[in-house]
């Protein structure tokens, strides 16, 4: 589902259509989900269209995360944020070619749906909680990518004018220019507020919990009208980019596996 509207307000859920992860942590390979995915392929097996029998899946889920075949997929950050995207993914794997590789691209690339829909439709068919969770995910995580590019095309543009020097990279300078405190302090508050760090290597879904804590920060220390005129300016990045993906070519989708961000 494609971002669009006026910036909400922090929309929180507590989490709770998901179960509780063990303190010891997932176990290897602990593919908790595979009866529900198991269930979702014979649903397509049996006849019916996949996209409702996905979000009839995507309803019913409630494993926050698994590890498949050392892989970890990880659906729900901070116990509030859903990338159901994610949860697609793991689903349409599954089903291989009993859904249309063309349609399984379109909604995993591109978010586009089979056939289109309002936002209340989908609302309704993975239920409120979950929809909620997925709108935290959207402003947390999507929105929030969008601000840090946005600044980071402005830093680039305003380099090109001074010849280039500037002291640190545009895409770390970004953050200190949007939080107001630098990377190096950011990385520090969430440690200190969540007992996780970032490393040398960070996963892909590491970096969208760091992301999503950022945009918590953000709301909480920003003058409301600030928050929502850069959310504004994400938006529209994100518009255009959109935009742009439907007439230029397609780009492929890294998993979570091979995508691994080093971390100066």
């Amino acid at each position: 589902m494609a971002v669009a509207g006026e910036p909400l307000e922090a929309v929180v859920d507590d989490g709770s259509v998901f179960t509780e992860i063990d303190a010891g942590g997932l176990a290897v390979d602990s593919a908790a989900g595979q009866p529900a995915v198991d269930a979702f392929v014979s649903a397509v097996r049996g006849g019916e269209p996949w996209y409702p029998a996905l979000l009839q899946a995507v309803a019913q889920w409630v494993e926050p995360e698994e590890i498949v075949d050392g892989e970890v997929f990880r659906y729900l950050l901070g116990g509030e944020a859903f990338n159901w995207m994610r949860l697609a993914e793991r689903l349409l794997a599954a089903a291989e070619e009993l859904v249309p590789e063309a349609e399984a691209e379109r909604l995993l690339f591109l978010g586009e749906a089979p056939e289109e829909s309002p936002d209340e439709e989908f609302a309704r068919a993975i239920g409120h909680q979950k929809y909620r969770a997925h709108l935290n995910f959207q402003y947390g995580v999507t929105v929030e990518e969008g601000l840090l590019l946005v600044v980071e095309l402005e830093l680039h543009k305003s380099r090109a004018s001074l010849d280039g020097r500037r002291s640190q990279p545009d895409d770390v300078a970004a953050y200190e220019r949007v939080y107001g405190v630098s990377f190096e302090e950011l990385l520090a508050l969430f440690r200190q507020e969540t007992g996780s760090g970032l490393g040398a290597r960070v996963s892909l879904s590491e970096m969208q919990q760091f992301t999503y804590w950022c945009w918590k920060y953000r709301v909480r220390m920003q003058e409301p009208a600030r928050v929502a005129s850069d959310t504004r300016r994400a938006l529209a990045l994100l518009s255009r980019m959109e935009v742009e993906s439907h007439v230029g070519s397609r780009r492929g989708r890294v998993s979570e596996r091979a995508d691994v961000i080093e971390v100066d």
